[in-house]
């Protein structure tokens, strides 16, 4: 903020402004020459009263003020615009095109270009500050990859989840781990004639986020360095957490751990609550509904025991 001085002179130069005592130039001038000072102050002092201030400006180098998050979002959607515009392209090449070959093939790549536009808009960066349902994100993301690579490699992809909030960015972050880490498994699993599998796991414990990617290929093609899990590992610190790594002759797993939030702890622990309470409400709505199972249950486990310990059911 610039404030007008109530002594002595102002000088402007665009940019930044500060205040410098007149004090404090009488000192500097002490060991520099006065002509030195100008050139070093970017400015030629008026000398007047000790109590003087003058008001000096210097000059932004880059004044451009555009937040990186805007950055970010033009470009998701240049490329958003540059993948509909391609799958546009070759949608007309393929009803223009007579061979029956060479239209099958170009659907074939039409269906390609949308599932990586799926994936790239399932990546797109979360907008607003509600928490996202993690499991419902992951899934969304693992239905774009199946449609853009995995069918193609005959690779199928599961998941087993639990349910998750996260912030927005921080989930979004974990998308971004987790697209990179089933596209690496992808790319150097080696299944030995297997039908490939790759599952994501997706669990808390306590305060404690578990992201494991599993998959059945072997280990002698997978000689993994640290180079190519770089980025993932770089996210992972973000999150504040680390990415382990774990071979067997016919699997491979890849964690990721990192800790919640307060405000997310806050948030599941609420649906954990939640969870926990409609099961009560609903045996107590149906208390024969209870019996029956328990009836159900112990006999059963009353097939698996001796006759002389078979429970009796009421």
């Amino acid at each position: 903020m610039t404030r007008p001085a109530k002594k002595g002179k102002k000088k402007k130069i665009y940019g930044i402004v500060y205040y410098i005592p007149i004090s404090t130039l009488l000192r500097a001038s002490r060991v520099v020459p006065n002509d030195r000072v100008a050139k070093l102050g970017a400015f030629e002092p008026r000398w007047s009263e000790p109590n003087e201030e003058n008001v000096v400006t210097v000059s932004n180098p880059d004044p451009s003020g555009v937040h990186p998050g805007v950055l970010l979002r033009e470009l998701h959607h240049r490329v958003t615009n540059g993948v509909a515009f391609a799958i546009d392209l070759v949608s007309a090449a393929a009803i223009r095109v007579e061979a029956t070959e060479a239209k099958r093939a170009l659907s074939d790549v039409v269906e390609l270009l949308h599932g990586y536009a799926d994936v790239h808009r399932a990546l797109a960066t979360p907008a607003g500050d509600t928490l996202i349902h993690a499991a419902t994100f992951i899934r969304k993301l693992g239905g774009g990859m199946r449609r853009a690579v995995l069918d193609r490699m005959d690779i199928q992809l599961a998941f087993a989840t639990q349910s998750l909030a996260l912030q927005p960015e921080r989930c979004w972050h974990l998308g971004l781990v987790v697209h990179e880490l089933v596209m690496h498994a992808a790319r150097h699993a080696c299944f030995d004639g297997r039908a490939g599998q790759i599952k994501v796991k997706l669990t808390r414990n306590g305060a404690l986020v578990n992201c494991v990617i599993l998959d059945n290929g072997s280990r002698p093609a997978r000689d993994v360095s640290d180079r190519e899990l770089r980025i993932a590992k770089d996210i992972a610190r973000g999150l504040g957490g680390r990415i382990e790594q774990g071979f067997g002759a016919e699997f491979t797993s890849i964690v990721l751990s990192f800790p919640l939030t307060q405000r997310e702890r806050d948030a599941n622990w609420t649906i954990a609550t939640r969870q926990i309470r409609a099961p009560r409400r609903a045996k107590a709505a149906a208390p024969s509904d209870a019996a029956l199972a328990s009836r159900q249950a112990a006999d059963a486990l009353g097939g698996l025991l001796s006759p002389s310990r078979r429970p009796v059911a009421p």
